[in-house]
């Protein structure tokens, strides 16, 4: 497998050049805006594109040859930014120092934004912040940001990534410029998982339509074994309403430690798409009696979250999902 850089080590973007050729174009006219929220699916390219245009604002001279905001990965300002380094760059990210990934972006850290953007930049045209992903901020993290938005620092640009834009203030919303980046075609983006991994076009293209056109998510799906939960769910869902518990209780086991939530939370998306197509399908055909799914879904739903935010055991949380599913088959 090929090992998934950081958006700050990345130099390539595809798919975005119109959204890159806005903000260049705003940025050549001197009519920058002081605050960008990005928006589009998680792994669709919004970070490296926040990067990307960091070293442009942050002096790093073009390069044509890695696209519309290209730089060179051999530049001081890239180099810099690789380090972690540069003096007018802030980033903030769930990420901690400590390589570990944190539930959500600390609000002290969140508060230095305002101390960043009071002063002038040391050695660029800009002092530039990125927020990876403000939908990590606790309402507190929230408030600090509408402050440093409320009052635009000169020379000041703060670029916002969001998955979900609705669940940002709307008076955050309202002071940015927000620019979408869309899915790429699926073809595209199995494609994209094939220059990267050893898959089949085949399986490139399922990794594709789970991640919805997001490329960098199929690519990070295909490391985490999707392929495998995907057939799982299958052969659960296909055998319903008898459920095979030494195929369960074998899938149980995979749910243990660290990388344990990663996999629970895959069958649970895996499985919890296959019961919406299902559902959706009998209702587009006019067949009734669907209310026993809706409430299987529901529980696939409220366990995948409640799994992580009270500690319910995994195993003893697949098989509750499998009883709501043998009833729902019951019932059909």
């Amino acid at each position: 497998m090929t090992e998934i850089r950081p958006p700050r080590e990345v130099f390539e973007l595809q798919g975005h050049e119109a959204a890159e050729a806005a903000f260049e174009a705003t940025r050549a006219r001197g009519r920058l805006h002081h605050a960008w929220l990005l928006t589009g699916p998680e792994g669709v390219g919004k970070a490296t594109f926040a990067f990307r245009a960091a070293r442009r604002l942050l002096g790093a001279p073009p390069d044509p040859a890695h696209g519309v905001l290209g730089s060179s990965p051999d530049q001081p300002v890239s180099r810099q930014i690789i380090a972690h380094a540069h003096p007018d760059l802030f980033v903030l990210e769930r990420v901690g120092e400590d390589g570990k990934v944190r539930k959500v972006i600390p609000v002290e850290e969140t508060r230095r934004i305002s101390e960043f953007f009071s002063k002038s930049p040391a050695s660029a045209p800009h002092r530039v912040a990125i927020i990876d992903a403000a939908d990590d901020l606790n309402p507190f993290g929230a408030n600090a940001i509408l402050k440093t938005l409320e009052e635009p620092p000169p020379h000041g640009v703060l670029l916002m990534v969001t998955h979900s834009p609705g669940r940002l203030l709307p008076t955050i919303r309202s002071r940015c410029r927000r620019l979408a980046f869309q899915p790429l075609p699926l073809e595209d983006a199995a494609a994209f998982v094939r220059e990267r991994e050893d898959v089949s076009v085949e399986d490139s293209l399922r990794l594709a339509r789970m991640a919805g056109g997001a490329p960098g998510r199929a690519w990070a799906l295909a490391g985490q074994g999707a392929i495998a939960m995907d057939d799982a769910a299958r052969t659960l869902f296909e055998g319903l309403p008898r459920v095979d518990e030494a195929f369960a209780l074998s899938l149980a086991d995979r749910f243990r430690g660290g990388e344990g939530q990663a996999q629970f939370d895959l069958l649970f998306d895996r499985l919890g798409e296959r019961v919406h197509s299902f559902a959706a399908e009998r209702a587009g055909q006019g067949i009734g009696g669907l209310d026993a799914w809706a409430q299987a879904w529901e529980t696939l739903q409220r366990l995948s979250r409640d799994v992580e935010a009270v500690n319910l055991d995994r195993a003893d949380a697949l098989f509750t999902a499998l009883g709501e599913l043998r009833q729902a088959a019951r019932a059909a």
